[in-house]
């Protein structure tokens, strides 16, 4: 077992710069026959993929958690997510992958249940058969034309087509909801709180700190939490830590004390009450676990 996850572009590909745009697509088929239909854990740093499962069936690791999975169905990983795969040989479809940043300031701009989606994993069974008459299959062809293509403005034709294939999926995923219109400045700033997250919550930055670097009072930071996402800047930050370190018990060798250290804490007996406070197991136990189901 790896010491740490890997980071890459596309599964086996050293990782590209995080402002670089990207817009792929291959078949399962392409890639998972060199790794014997096995993708092993690895995360892309800022790279979204969506994932048409067309034929076949097999597991997929999200994060702290394993499904199965069966055709057809669409399988959505944000950027930053640990997922791995083994699938059968009949597994096929296609995969797309694009640089998830200008994504989301589409989003932003046009709903916030899409760009809610676009930050959560998912697998949703397809309601089609994938016989090519699926109301998604012609967005797919669309974005294919435009990722093998050299016509100009073909990566931004292929972000605004994969934005309307998203929106199909949160129909999908929420068929009974009403779209809510974004919050274009809110939406932004929750965007730049969990991005200083992201690079500081190792370091434990009080909640003032987060405020300060985001340029308002800590009052206005934790409504605009509590309003948008129903929960505290503190939850959302511990909610980074544990999911770090989840991943970390799940898919790396590195003992506990490793870990506690990695993620900033000096003492590991202080981050194992805090773990087990926060996702209600010892990270021994969590570990066992999570093992225990492969």
């Amino acid at each position: 077992m790896s010491r740490r996850i890997p980071n890459y572009a596309l599964y086996g590909q050293a990782a590209l710069p995080a402002w670089q745009d990207l817009l792929h697509l291959e078949w399962i088929s392409d890639r998972g026959d060199m790794h014997q239909r096995e993708i092993r854990p690895h995360q892309h740093d800022a790279l979204l993929q969506v994932v048409y499962v067309r034929n076949g069936q097999g597991e997929v690791s999200l994060e702290n958690s394993r499904m199965a999975f069966h055709a057809p169905c669409l399988i959505l990983l944000p950027q930053r997510t640990v997922h791995a795969f083994r699938y059968s040989a009949e597994t096929d479809g296609p995969v797309i992958t694009a640089a998830q940043r200008p994504l989301e300031s589409m989003a932003r701009i046009l709903s916030s249940d899409l760009l809610a989606m676009m930050q959560r994993p998912v697998v949703i069974p397809s309601p089609w058969i994938a016989d090519g008459t699926e109301p998604i299959w012609p967005l797919i062809q669309l974005i294919q034309n435009e990722a093998q293509g050299q016509e100009r403005d073909n990566v931004a034709a292929g972000h605004a087509l994969l934005i309307a294939l998203l929106v199909q999926i949160t129909r999908l995923n929420q068929p009974t909801l009403t779209a809510r219109p974004a919050n274009g400045r809110r939406s932004a700033l929750l965007g730049q709180f969990r991005e200083l997250i992201d690079q500081h919550f190792k370091q434990h930055w009080p909640l003032a700190l987060y405020a300060e670097a985001l340029g308002i009072t800590p009052a206005t930071l934790g409504r605009a939490c509590r309003e948008e996402l129903g929960e505290s800047p503190t939850a959302v930050i511990n909610e980074r830590i544990v999911r770090e370190a989840q991943r970390q018990l799940a898919y790396t060798a590195l003992d506990i004390q490793q870990i506690a250290h990695d993620l900033g804490y000096a003492d590991a007996a202080y981050f194992s009450r805090f773990f087990r406070k926060q996702a209600g197991l010892k990270p021994s136990e969590f570990r066992a676990a999570f093992r225990g189901r492969a």
